[in-house]
């Protein structure tokens, strides 16, 4: 059959249709996605907050080259403040950055940024009262997320505990991992076994623990820490452990400020 010149416009038409159809579509997939709005600089006190909570970690042993610590934004409770990837000890007010809750830079500027940050990004989507998060990796703390044994407050500083921290297992989401929180979707499965706690295990790798300022959340990690080697020694002793009553750590809990300490802390830190 022939086929007429009107026959070749029209073929040739809908070829270019198409192609014009598939260009746009490659086009669309490579556009970047828009950065959030920034909520414009945070107040020079919480930076400052931030890098001593860094210090103060490191200094007390919490954390070594890995770990990190946060902030919720001061002007914006959908942003939160977060170092690049860097060792807590280096970090310096040039190196804090803005994220959403979907742990998407505002301006990363391309920088390297922490694989679980979206620890943070869930945690602060979940908990409104929370104000600072810390994930660390002490090895005071992680025993008590492999063993049957749970991390009970054993003296008044630790009453923060109360009764005992849950324990997150990564398995029962993510099955087979290398236990880092890489997704919203391992972020979201924390934050739901953090619940209403100051803290969680997390099994086989460290802790994420949160507080209402950011001094609150590095004092429940250091005294987390120091709870936790003792814990560990009386139980060593042998015989019956007596731990603090939930009613006694409730009791306690308007007393458990860390003003004094904090400013010790930050002191020795900022100095080295």
């Amino acid at each position: 059959m022939a086929v007429t010149p009107n026959a070749h416009r029209l073929a040739r038409r809908d070829f270019l249709a198409v192609g014009a159809a598939a260009a746009a579509v490659a086009l669309f997939r490579h556009v970047p996605a828009r950065a959030a709005a920034s909520a414009g600089p945070a107040s020079p006190a919480l930076i400052e907050d931030l890098v001593a909570a860094n210090r103060i970690l490191a200094d007390q042993g919490v954390v070594d080259g890995y770990g990190h610590v946060s902030a919720r934004h001061d002007k914006d409770p959908t942003k939160y403040l977060l170092a690049r990837s860097i060792a807590p000890e280096l970090v310096s007010a040039e190196d804090i950055l803005e994220f959403d809750l979907d742990s998407n830079p505002v301006e990363g500027r391309g920088r390297k940024l922490y694989l679980e940050r979206f620890i943070h990004g869930e945690i602060y989507r979940s908990r409104p009262d929370v104000m600072a998060v810390v994930h660390h990796h002490s090895p005071a703390v992680i025993p008590f997320g492999v063993t049957k044994v749970p991390l009970r407050p054993i003296y008044h500083m630790a009453a923060f505990i109360e009764t005992s921290l849950p324990v997150f297992e990564i398995r029962d989401t993510g099955g087979m991992t290398d236990l880092l929180v890489r997704t919203p979707e391992l972020g979201r499965a924390l934050a739901r076994t953090l619940g209403d706690r100051p803290g969680v295990l997390m099994r086989g790798h460290g802790a994420a623990v949160v507080g209402a300022s950011v001094p609150d959340a590095v004092g429940r990690c250091v005294f987390l820490q120091v709870n936790a080697r003792m814990q560990a020694q009386a139980i060593a002793l042998g015989g019956e452990v007596v731990y603090l009553d939930p009613e006694e750590a409730r009791k306690l809990a308007p007393l458990s400020g860390y003003d004094r300490a904090w400013e010790l802390w930050k002191r020795k830190a900022m100095a080295k």
